[in-house]
């Protein structure tokens, strides 16, 4: 049987907490084949982003041309995106897709607090969430794109997560156009090593809908994934360090 094809386009993280090193990870170790179109690439660690090299938005089209051409697409994460012309890029490729879900993580600021996406670059994020199956944003995030009602005005679906929300509980919900779909409430994991968590949730959930999973399952796999990794974090650097790799996971999940 062959595995899931998953097209990862995102920025590389050459701390490998996350980017495309923790997405070609997690989509590895739960059994897909991970592609990549590299979006940019990053001076970066634990501790934060010290530079940031954009791919000219026509590489990054035939990067995903590329793959798509040959090996064929199962399912698209997308973190991320580097410039405005870059989403439009990316979203004039997408929108030729036919039954391809597609995950977005909307990247804006990293674990350590660097900004990764400028005002133009958010607006165009508009091109992508359209076209998407799910978008993941923490809570800042959700607030800089227009908040709930974007699952509406998007015809999408959006986990809006809780991981920056105050208190010993959080909870993520999915909202699709018509309102809730369906809420999680857990303890705080209480560890600094959060580094990669969104790259690695969206991945995760792109990876089970690339397997043919339904979203609600997708996600509640992608949740217990995310949270065994918190667990099992090395503690590596100086500030926000990698999660762990869950190996096996998948097999008994």
């Amino acid at each position: 049987m062959k595995p899931a094809r998953i097209l990862i386009v995102a920025g590389s993280d050459s701390g490998g907490g996350a980017g495309i090193q923790a997405d070609i990870r997690t989509v590895t170790l739960l059994g897909g084949h991970a592609m990549t179109a590299i979006t940019a690439i990053t001076a970066q660690n634990t501790i934060g982003v010290q530079a940031v090299h954009a791919v000219p938005a026509d590489m990054v089209v035939k990067q995903m041309d590329s793959v798509i051409s040959d090996i064929g697409v199962d399912a698209v994460k997308i973190g991320m995106i580097g410039s405005a012309m870059t989403a439009e890029a990316v979203a004039d490729r997408l929108a030729q897709l036919t039954d391809v879900p597609i995950i977005f993580d909307p990247v804006m600021v990293a674990t350590s607090g660097s900004v990764l996406a400028d005002h133009a670059t958010v607006a165009a994020f508009e091109r992508l969430m359209a076209l998407a199956t799910l978008v993941t944003p923490n809570i800042p995030e959700l607030e800089a794109l227009g908040g709930e009602q974007i699952a509406i005005r998007f015809d999408t679906h959006v986990l809006a997560k809780g991981g920056h929300g105050e208190g010993a509980m959080l909870t993520d919900r999915l909202i699709g156009p018509g309102g809730l779909v369906k809420s999680w409430s857990n303890a705080r994991i209480e560890t600094i090593h959060t580094h990669g968590t969104g790259c690695t949730l969206a991945s995760a959930v792109a990876t089970r809908l690339g397997q043919g999973e339904g979203l609600v399952e997708a996600i509640e796999f992608a949740r217990k994934y995310v949270r065994e990794a918190l667990v099992l974090a090395p503690g590596l650097g100086q500030g926000h360090g990698p999660m762990g790799a869950p190996f096996g996971f998948h097999q008994h999940a």
